[in-house]
């Protein structure tokens, strides 16, 4: 009798959540119980000046390397902010390229119910199945399998449901595409956002933030990436060319300019290709940041204007010292193999 009850639960939870949940990806790197992220949250309350309030954040860019390297850098961003729903661009790292036929010029959307957060599902926003919708056949691919293998958007949401248990999200992972394509397919984007802002009668930042996740330059050997050399003199060149990258991106008020140029800098001969710099978020922070400023821009009538709230990097910072916090490192650091990371603000003009 005890067995067929168990198993009659686990089937109940199965067809309600189960297989449809989207699973975690990194068990390592993010915590994945609340009590995990209280514990960091405690730390970060007592060691980290008080961010600023949140309020009138429309859009912001994130990190997702692990909590322990990049927890300082996440956190003035996440610590105030509240919104009811949020829209989260992510990468197409190169493993997850590899594994599904490297598809290029297109978003990549799932399928799943709901998403594994804090202990408990996230719910999908209404808004993911209005833009498979609305949006062209060659525009978009919809695969769980990519967003299975993917890390960059789920490093976001237990920061999103900490302060909001009932947080929805719509999960949009950016292919490789030039920047032309990025504008074409940008614009479809915003109509589709800004349609859904008006008719639901959304306020920017209250009820809807739209987030980018991503790290900047990976340095080392192991990324084929070491230009200025492996001592503390590339380092500071490594940190010294990040800061400048973000800080003009992120300053003042946002520009196709600004993300045209940020694409100018990171990328080589070809969008394929990149210079001095290997930054993860090559494709989905120019791709966003278009396609952010122009729902802005249709919904509102009004620009956006950044802030860059704090860069950082593994070597830098190394591990926070939190005993037993319930997650831990992914990779090395050191002056051969390190990641850097920021968070910026973009609020309304």
């Amino acid at each position: 009798m005890k067995k067929s009850i168990l198993l009659a639960g686990l089937a109940l939870f199965s067809n309600v959540w189960g297989q449809d949940v989207r699973p975690v990806r990194d068990d390592i790197g993010f915590c994945w119980q609340r009590p995990q992220m209280e514990r960091l949250m405690a730390m970060l309350d007592e060691t980290e000046p008080e961010p600023p309030a949140m309020g009138g954040l429309v859009a912001a860019i994130s990190p997702h390397d692990d909590y322990l390297y990049a927890g300082r850098v996440y956190y003035p961003l996440f610590k105030n902010l509240r919104a009811k729903e949020a829209v989260i661009f992510g990468v197409t790292h190169g493993s997850v390229r590899r594994e599904i036929g490297d598809p290029q010029g297109v978003l990549i959307l799932d399928d799943f119910a709901g998403w594994t957060g804090l202990g408990g599902p996230v719910a999908i926003s209404p808004l993911r199945e209005r833009i498979k919708k609305a949006l062209a056949k060659d525009d978009f691919i919809v695969s769980n399998q990519a967003h299975a293998l993917e890390h960059s958007i789920e490093a976001l949401v237990p920061w999103l449901q900490f302060s909001n248990p009932d947080i929805r999200v719509t999960p949009i992972m950016v292919t490789a595409m030039p920047f032309e394509r990025m504008e074409v397919l940008a614009q479809r984007l915003a109509e589709v956002l800004a349609g859904y802002l008006r008719e639901n009668r959304l306020q920017l930042g209250r009820d809807i933030v739209f987030l980018v996740s991503a790290d900047a330059n990976h340095y080392g050997r192991d990324f084929a990436n070491i230009p200025f050399g492996e001592d503390e003199k590339a380092h500071a060149r490594g940190i010294e060319q990040d800061q400048r990258l973000a800080g003009e991106l992120a300053a003042g008020t946002l520009t196709d300019e600004k993300i045209s140029k940020l694409t100018r800098e990171l990328w080589g001969d070809t969008h394929l290709d990149y210079r001095s710099t290997a930054w993860c978020g090559k494709y989905d922070i120019p791709f966003a940041l278009l396609a952010i400023r122009r729902t802005v821009l249709k919904a509102t009538a009004r620009g956006l204007k950044g802030e860059l709230l704090r860069y950082s990097d593994t070597y830098s910072g190394g591990v926070l010292p939190l005993q037993k916090p319930g997650c831990g490192i992914t990779a090395p650091f050191s002056l051969k193999h390190w990641v850097g990371f920021f968070s910026a603000a973009f609020r309304l003009e």
